[in-house]
């Protein structure tokens, strides 16, 4: 039967690998780096992956054992049946864990922040300019001007 805390070395392996990406991520999203970033998410989206097949497996060795099939069933686990060891590996797993979201919530504001910018440029990109000869190109590229129509009402 595997104990709750069989889990939490790899665990600790795994979640420290994605704060290492998240840091890097920080850094590519400060710097605007679309392609360094699109390369990261297959090695994000791995490794939450990973995070979430080990949390599921100390989860369901929780239950076996009697106690909360989730993260709250940890605490009375260690208090019943931990060793130093355990309760090292849980407290550094949740350090990291809580790293992690920090990580995510600057990381999402950043995001936010960018496409805020982004979105600004676009309407000014377009947005038509007061000369009547300026012209824009439609979603198929076609291009059409802002200034009066000369068209005729045939009637």
């Amino acid at each position: 039967m595997t104990s709750p805390n069989t889990t939490l070395t790899a665990e600790h392996e795994r979640i420290s690998a994605l704060v290492e990406l998240m840091k890097q991520e920080q850094q590519l999203l400060v710097a605007a780096d679309a392609d360094g970033l699109a390369g990261m998410t297959p090695r994000k989206v791995a490794l939450v992956q990973e995070l979430a097949q080990l949390s599921r497996e100390r989860h369901l060795a929780l239950g076996r054992a009697g106690f909360a099939a989730a993260e709250a069933g940890m605490e009375p686990w260690l208090a019943a049946h931990g060793d130093d060891n355990a309760r090292a590996a849980w407290s550094q797993l949740l350090a990291a864990t809580s790293e992690a979201k920090e990580l995510n919530r600057v990381n999402g504001l950043l995001i936010n922040r960018q496409m805020a910018h982004t979105q600004t440029v676009l309407t000014a990109l377009r947005t038509p300019t007061a000369g009547a000869e300026s012209t824009l190109y439609g979603a198929k590229g076609q291009t059409f001007g802002s200034g009066p129509s000369r068209r005729f009402v045939v009637g």
